[in-house]
């Protein structure tokens, strides 16, 4: 076998259409393009969005709030969660993770006051909820704040 003798395999390529030869080609006279108008000339599409002119969609809606890009997000868990470890435990991020309270950490972890607790913990946090911070210590456990 030769260079020259080289083909594609037989159905692996397809003839191109040939526009603009002749009315018996069947793309003759406007080549596929239909008569007159914009669409029909050459250069002659107008980019997404567009209307004909008219104040498109996007332009005509008024523009509604706003995104902070220095958001900060915590991962929330609330005290009703953390009474259920022993006494004396130390809970932080990676503790809450492995036992399957949180997720992803965001910003960091925010422990809140929603439940009740009976013994003391020493918890780990970046921050706390006054309440949280209040029942953690009257049940005399510890809330610390670390970054």
């Amino acid at each position: 076998m030769l260079l020259n003798e080289l083909r594609p395999p037989k159905g692996a390529v397809k003839n191109r259409k040939r526009l603009g030869r002749g009315e018996s080609s069947g793309h003759g006279k406007t080549s596929g393009r239909g008569n007159k108008g914009q669409k029909a000339r050459s250069g002659g599409f107008h980019k997404r969005g567009f209307e004909g002119g008219q104040m498109p969609l996007q332009r005509r809606l008024p523009k509604r709030g706003f995104v902070s890009l220095s958001k900060k997000i915590f991962a929330i868990v609330n005290i009703a969660a953390l009474a259920k470890f022993p006494a004396n435990t130390q809970i932080d991020f990676d503790f809450l993770k492995k036992n399957g309270l949180v997720k992803k950490l965001g910003s960091g972890l925010k422990i809140l006051g929603d439940g009740e607790i009976k013994h003391a913990l020493v918890i780990k946090a970046a921050c706390f909820s006054g309440v949280a911070k209040a029942k953690i210590e009257k049940a005399g456990g510890q809330a610390v704040t670390v970054q």
